[in-house]
């Protein structure tokens, strides 16, 4: 009987997680579908028990949740530019996916599902930082896709009195990363770009900003929320960042003097869907959990880059 399933285990967040629960001693059971994360991200989780299922088939879901206590459900395709390019693969992935697994959740006697969402669900407004009390705006499929989510979490909880908590990630960054496709996370590629010496590409002007997060402090928080009481968290969303934030042409040049980079970046005209700036408020995660950010965004780039440089997201 595992403790904990973790969705979506092949992808950079969910093996993380599953990896610190491993090394606590706990039992994890794992699901993914292989559709973007990667089996090579397996390496190093032989202790936890893995199935190969997709969520958006029921059964599959029945079976993952089996006798788990508490979900990390951190399953998607993560991607804006692939959901404007695919809405009904980001709609299946996303929404029918997480309905499918509280169905499951729930007849399972699960206790809590934690639920990976996005600050894309606030949109373009803006007003910085964002915070909780915000009316959500999301202008891409995948936004919209990731807040549907949230209401079927905020419902389960209200309805029929499952744990459910919500999690807005801020550009989430790190190690096992997939560096190597077109959707995958502007770090990843312009990490693995600039230490081979290839050309890099802006989609705007450099000056649009994000909250990026490290992933030991998404990961910091997931266990904090596990382990929070019911009557704090439950129902509860709050986001999860570091509550600062930098300018892609920032972030180069931070990364030109991590890897010794000497190219100029080509910009391109901004993707459909993307916002420009996003800063989180962090107060209520503070509040609640006690959370706060526990490796800052120069020290995750640096941990990032040696992590590529050893070979890391190579296959």
């Amino acid at each position: 009987m595992a403790s904990y399933l973790v969705t979506g285990v092949a992808g950079f967040i969910g093996r993380s997680i599953a990896a610190a629960l491993l090394a606590r001693g706990e039992t994890v059971r794992g699901i993914d579908s292989f559709i973007t994360g990667k089996r090579s991200n397996l390496e190093g989780l032989e202790a936890m028990e893995f199935m190969e299922g997709d969520l958006a088939d029921p059964a599959a879901c029945a079976k993952a949740c089996a006798g788990v206590e508490i979900v990390f459900h951190e399953a998607a395709l993560v991607s804006v530019p692939r959901s404007v390019d695919d809405p009904v693969s980001s709609n299946r992935n996303c929404v029918d996916a997480t309905l499918n697994l509280l169905m499951a959740a729930r007849a399972a006697g699960t206790r809590r599902v934690i639920y990976a969402a996005s600050s894309a669900a606030y949109g373009d407004t803006p007003t910085l930082p964002k915070h909780e009390g915000m009316l959500p705006q999301p202008i891409s499929p995948y936004a919209v896709a990731k807040l549907a989510g949230e209401h079927y979490m905020g419902a389960f909880t209200r309805v029929y009195g499952l744990e459910t908590v919500v999690l807005r990630y801020f550009n989430v960054f790190g190690p096992f990363q997939d560096p190597t496709s077109h959707y995958s996370g502007v770090l990843a590629i312009f990490c693995r770009r600039m230490l081979a010496g290839e050309p890099i590409t802006i989609y705007g002007d450099g000056e649009q900003s994000r909250d990026f997060t490290y992933i030991d402090n998404v990961v910091h928080g997931n266990l904090l929320v596990a382990a929070a009481p019911a009557e704090k968290v439950s129902g509860r969303m709050m986001n999860l960042a570091t509550g600062s934030s930098s300018t892609l042409n920032e972030t180069v040049e931070i990364l030109r003097d991590l890897t010794g980079y000497r190219g100029q970046p080509a910009y391109e005209p901004a993707r459909a869907g993307d916002i420009r700036d996003s800063l989180a408020d962090i107060r209520l995660a503070e509040e609640l959990l006690g959370y706060a950010p526990i490796v800052d965004f120069r020290e995750g780039l640096l941990r990032t880059i040696e992590w590529y440089r050893s070979g890391g997201g190579v296959e």
